[in-house]
């Protein structure tokens, strides 16, 4: 966390946590694929975190869109500023070479790996058919066992909804918890059991999407203040 503390962008200690211990854990060899990197700070944790052998490519078109909060549209030349702070991030923190960097829309990006991924993180574009897009196509890439992690769940309502759509009941994924909005999930193995409870763990997480909802509403209204009855302390929009 020191080691971010400058770089922008939307990431609790405990949300660094799971993704330090998804990256140090995994084999030699092994590939991860964050899809959304804003300025880098996700991707200089699983950079920092991962054994040397391990392959980490960060996608993000840096084209101005989708960077936050209520920054949908954006110019693009407010993206080519997040792509120069994002290499001088990745650069001030030691970890530009570990670093494999795909300037392009995840979309578009799904021939520039190969093989399967061992931990997949998305954190792209949080409209629902993008986000429904990321979960189906770069979700069906996640290796047996692998992890999925994906930000804003329960929180996004773009991103809510496609979790709804396209993992609620999923044969392929089981939900294994959050740490705030970040969502974590274990690709299934051939066979196995439990899509009935997996469903039930994320049918369970509704009441707190319900709240993160109506603590925007109440924020965009200029009603800060009683976001205090919900438990939310600060004017950021919750993550």
């Amino acid at each position: 966390m020191a080691r971010v503390a400058s770089v922008d962008g939307w990431m609790t200690p405990d949300q660094a946590r799971t993704l330090w211990d998804g990256a140090a854990a995994l084999a030699p060899g092994s590939t991860i694929v964050e899809i959304g990197s804003f300025r880098g700070r996700s991707a200089i944790v699983l950079a920092t975190a991962a054994v040397a052998s391990v392959e980490v490519i960060a996608i993000d078109p840096h084209a101005g869109n989708d960077a936050g909060p209520q920054e949908i549209e954006r110019p693009a030349e407010a993206g080519q500023a997040d792509h120069d702070v994002f290499i001088a991030n990745l650069e001030a923190a030691g970890v530009r070479d570990r670093i494999r960097y795909v300037r392009a829309f995840s979309h578009e990006a799904l021939d520039e790996v190969e093989g399967e991924v061992e931990l997949l993180y998305i954190d792209g574009a949080h409209r629902y058919a993008p986000a429904r897009d990321d979960f189906r196509q770069w979700g069906a890439r996640v290796a047996s066992g692998g992890t999925l992690l994906i930000h804003d769940s329960f929180s996004s309502i773009g991103v809510t909804f496609a979790i709804l759509s396209s993992l609620l009941f999923s044969a392929r994924f089981r939900y294994v918890g959050r740490a705030q909005s970040m969502a974590r999930y274990r690709r299934a193995e051939p066979g196995e059991g439990g899509r009935l409870g997996s469903a039930g763990r994320q049918l369970a997480q509704l009441p707190w999407f319900v709240r993160n909802v109506l603590i925007k509403v109440l924020l965009v209204a200029h009603l800060a203040p009683l976001t205090r009855l919900l438990g939310h302390t600060t004017r950021d929009w919750p993550y």
